[in-house]
Order: structure tokens, then sequence, then C-alpha cells
């Protein structure tokens, strides 16, 4: 974070993610047309008491196109620039595998009013690990949906409480907010993704929509 637009709103893999990640995209689509204020907004409308049972799926399916993308890159591609800063590509998928992850678990420790005193600031652009291969990056973004799925059971039901995260991009979120959000975060990043995969002539989440349950 933050993560460079370079695709339209038109673009298939978006209208194939909406299929498993409706609410996810949504807010996204602020980020898209550069309306800010109004991600902001659409995850705070998006998120209320009970949303957790309905967002959590939006997360598998990210992680799912997360890991499609990841299987369908070349080896070469994983030591390009990825999109954001200098990182690599290895770099930038797994900072979002850690930062989803991350999010998440903050969120489940403010709902479960066990949010330490000394809690650090969050840093954002930390880059993942730069030698991580292609069955690696796949295994932290599998272990990230497991944190988050652990997570997800803490903050259900308590979704509208606030949560003192203080993110020096987004500010405060409340804790149903930051799962939202963690996914919001994905598709940041999968837009990069596509645009390298383009380079390669990959087209991964061309046939999502048609596929039974969506992305996965």
């Amino acid at each position: 974070m933050p993560a460079t637009t370079l695709w339209t709103m038109t673009t298939t893999w978006v209208d194939a993610l909406a299929v498993g990640a409706p609410d996810v995209v949504a807010a996204w689509r602020g980020i898209e047309t550069k309306a800010l204020l109004s991600v902001r907004r659409e995850v705070r409308r998006r998120t209320v008491a009970g949303s957790t049972d309905r967002i959590l799926p939006q997360l598998e399916a990210t992680a799912a196109a997360l890991v499609e993308i990841v299987e369908s890159l070349p080896d070469d591609a994983f030591g390009l620039p990825g999109g954001e800063s200098d990182w690599t590509v290895a770099e930038a998928i797994g900072h979002d595998a850690a930062a989803r992850a991350g999010l998440v678990m903050a969120a489940a420790l403010a709902a479960s009013d066990r949010w330490p005193n000394d809690a650090p600031v969050v840093v954002p652009g930390v880059p993942g690990p730069a030698d991580l291969d292609r069955a690696g990056l796949v295994g932290k973004i599998d272990q990230s949906q497991r944190i988050i799925a652990r997570s997800a059971r803490q903050i259900a039901g308590r979704e509208i409480r606030e949560c003192p995260l203080e993110h020096p991009l987004v500010g405060r979120l409340r804790c149903g907010e930051w799962l939202l959000f963690a996914g919001v975060h994905d598709v940041m990043h999968l837009e990069q993704l596509h645009r390298i995969a383009e380079l390669f002539g990959a087209r991964p989440g061309a046939d999502l929509a048609a596929r039974p349950g969506g992305l996965r």
C-alpha cells in the first residue's frame, strides 16, 4: 500500500472477481476512479453487525485469485518489478499475504478485548521476502487465509466495535471494516499483477465467472 491503479473499470478479471467478492470489488471501485473518500464510505456501508459471514467468503475469493495469478505467471516474472516502489513481483505478493493476515488479526484482537497496550504503529509499504518461489508464495497466501478464517470467528458479531488500529494511510476503521478492507487491499495488488500477467500473455481470471461457485 498504496498500490498504483493501472486498469479500467471494464477489466474482465474485475468483473469475474465481483461474482465471488461483490462487496470487496464495490469498495475498491473508489480507488479505481480515484474517489478515495468513497472507499471508506463503501466499507462502512457494507459492514454491519453480522456481516462477517458474508465477507469472509469474499476474502476466500480474493485469495483464490491471488493463487491463480501466482500459478499463471512464468518463473521469470517473480524477479521483475512488481508495480509498487522498487519491489519485485515476489515481494509484492508476499507483502499482500502478510498485510491481509495482519490487518484481520489486529481487528480480531480488538474485537475480543485483547488489544495490547504496547501495540506497534502500522508501517505500510513493507515488502515481502524476495526469495520466495511459486510454491512459497502460494503457501504464504494459503497461510494468510487460514489466519483470516480463525480471526474472523473473533470478529463475528462484533463487526461495528471500534478498533484502535491506526494506519498512516487509511486511518481508523471498525473491526469488521478491516476484514473488508483486507480484501480491497488484495484487489489493489491483483490489479498490478494482472498488468504484469498481460505482458506475458497470461489471462488469469478470464474464466472465473463461469465456474461453479465463482472463484473456487
